[in-house]
């Protein structure tokens, strides 16, 4: 029986542990400036749909701007990208809190302000997420995502009490003046942190093949696929609690900004709840049936939010709402990072917030375009619904369980001599491997073939094909392309533990005496005599 990791367990880790308490008070300081900005906009706009619009202008740089900043996290050195992040919110919400102190702010304007701290966080996110895989071993992956969670709603749980207790106080500008502040515990802790940057003899990737990579990567992946549209539904349909509640607690159940704080404190209480026991339902539930709940759990704390004009009522089923959140969002977050190697995980997770914050941002404004047509509770009704058919989709593609693959390097390939002088950018580079393939074994080989083509493909490959000899039948040859040569180099470097029982698999069917003979040429096209010396010119350039 598998030993039990306690939940606690990454708080070994001593930069996990710094800079997940540093995470606490730049959380805190975020939610006490979102209580600010929600409540602002209900003060100087009656219109639903640009209260909810306030949820949707943080959410939607994350949708528009996370794939570029997966491929930054995996490319450059993530920790210096998180301190980019950092000072560029910083000045955005400093600059933020004199705007307001002086009342230049607009409901545009305020719409401006947190589309930028949106920006900051889609740039900061990726990073932070794929940096836990750095902070912890991969046993303890799980339970630093579910802790990551838990931190940022133990902030939720009174951050926006005290929020709200702030701007009933003092007014917007003191919200937005402390979570300038928080800001510097994280880049305090940042700044301390010495990360090792692992070393490549590869040159960087560029950012539209970076991009590229990890379109495709997921392309060929199907479990991170059903993460991805299971991860849009749950944003889409759930995201109506959080933009709206600023309108159940001045509509429905009459009350101020600290009623507000109140209720997104109990969201946050609820989501710590969720964190702590995702642990014991992951070894109780499969993912897809905790997933299920989630849905359930939500559509259930919708319908009686919708229809509540109690505020203690509304809090009491805001707390299964935020149970919910952490149990969906953190075990689609882990399935991602476990479902991926890390030269690929930031983009990975890049594409996984890219369908969730833009279904959160979708559904930010469709509630809000309800609220401000049918009304506050029966937008939240309609919430309800769309919850119900996420629940439905599972039937169809249900989430995958974690797996145990190992998705560490399989460090096999060594660059073989050549006798042409090729330089990196030299190319196209067509791959040839002939295998000796009895009948009885074609079904299997066939199989696995398809395998391997998904795998080829995934990491770079192109013009996948599988011929077989027509004079020497049991002569069978994979063939594909990669542009460049360093593309064939970073291709078969990408090749993880988990992907060497195909190739395995292949070399066991080979019934040849010699291993399957792999041919590496350089593509080249025929030319007329006249064009002979542009065509040594075009050499001499390929080769320097």
């Amino acid at each position: 029986m598998p030993t039990r990791i306690s939940p606690l367990a990454p708080f070994k880790h001593d930069i996990f542990r710094t800079i997940w308490i540093a995470s606490l008070a730049s959380n805190f300081g975020g939610l006490i400036q979102s209580v600010g900005a929600a409540w602002l906009m209900t003060s100087i706009s009656s219109s639903a749909n640009m209260v909810a619009l306030v949820q949707a202008s943080t959410s939607l740089p994350i949708m528009l701007f996370s794939l570029v900043s997966g491929a930054l996290a995996d490319n450059f050195d993530r920790r210096r990208i998180m301190l980019v992040a950092q000072c560029f919110m910083l000045f955005v919400s400093a600059l933020l809190t004199i705007c307001a102190y002086v009342g230049l702010i607009t409901p545009w304007l305020l719409l401006l302000f947190t589309f930028l701290i949106g920006c900051g966080t889609a740039l900061n996110n990726p990073s932070w997420q794929a940096s836990v895989g750095d902070m912890v071993p991969r046993e303890d992956l799980p339970a630093a995502v579910a802790l990551n969670s838990m931190g940022f709603n133990i902030t939720r749980s009174v951050g926006p009490a005290i929020g709200g207790a702030i701007v009933a106080a003092l007014g917007a500008a003191a919200a937005f003046f402390a979570n300038t502040l928080s800001y510097f515990a994280i880049l305090f802790a940042l700044v301390r942190w010495r990360r090792e940057v692992p070393t490549s003899t590869l040159p960087r990737e560029t950012l539209g093949r970076a991009i590229s990579a990890g379109l495709r990567y997921v392309a060929m992946s199907p479990n991170i696929g059903k993460v991805l549209l299971r991860g849009f539904l749950f944003g889409l349909s759930a995201s109506a609690i959080l933009a709206l509640l600023p309108l159940v607690a001045r509509d429905l159940v009459q009350g101020g900004p600290l009623t507000y704080g109140l209720m997104l404190g109990a969201f946050g209480l609820g989501a710590i709840g969720g964190a702590l026991l995702s642990a014991r339902l992951r070894e109780k539930l499969s993912s897809e049936a905790i997933v299920r709940i989630a849905f359930t759990g939500f559509a259930a704390s919708a319908a009686i939010t919708a229809w509540s004009t109690y505020a203690w009522l509304s809090c009491l089923v805001l707390l299964i709402s935020g149970a919910c959140w952490v149990l969906a969002l953190s075990l689609f977050n882990t399935t991602v990072q476990l479902s991926t190697p890390r030269w690929v995980v930031g983009r990975a997770l890049s594409l996984y917030q890219t369908m969730t914050f833009g279904g959160i941002a979708g559904g930010s404004w469709l509630w809000g375009t309800a609220a401000e047509q049918y009304g506050a509770a029966n937008a939240l009704m309609g919430s309800c619904l769309l919850m119900f058919a996420g629940v439905v989709v599972g039937f169809r593609l249900p989430l995958p369980e974690f797996t145990s693959l190992n998705l560490d390097p399989l460090n096999r390939f060594n660059e073989p001599p050549l006798e042409l002088d090729l330089k990196p950018r030299s190319g196209p580079i067509v791959i040839m491997i002939d295998y000796e393939i009895a009948d009885d074994d074609i079904p299997e080989f066939l199989t696995t073939m398809a395998e391997r083509r998904r795998i080829r493909i995934r990491d770079g490959a192109g013009h996948w094909a599988l011929m077989r000899d027509l004079e020497n039948p049991t002569t069978w040859t994979e063939t594909y392309h990669v542009p460049t040569w360093v593309e064939y180099v970073r291709h078969n470097q990408r090749r993880t533990q988990a992907d060497a029982a195909v190739g395995d698999r292949l070399t066991a069917l080979h019934s040849g005496k010699a291993p399957p003979r792999v041919h590496r040429m350089i593509e080249r096209q025929t030319i007329v005599p006249t064009h002979y010396e542009r065509y040594k010119r075009q050499v001499n350039v390929d080769m320097h």
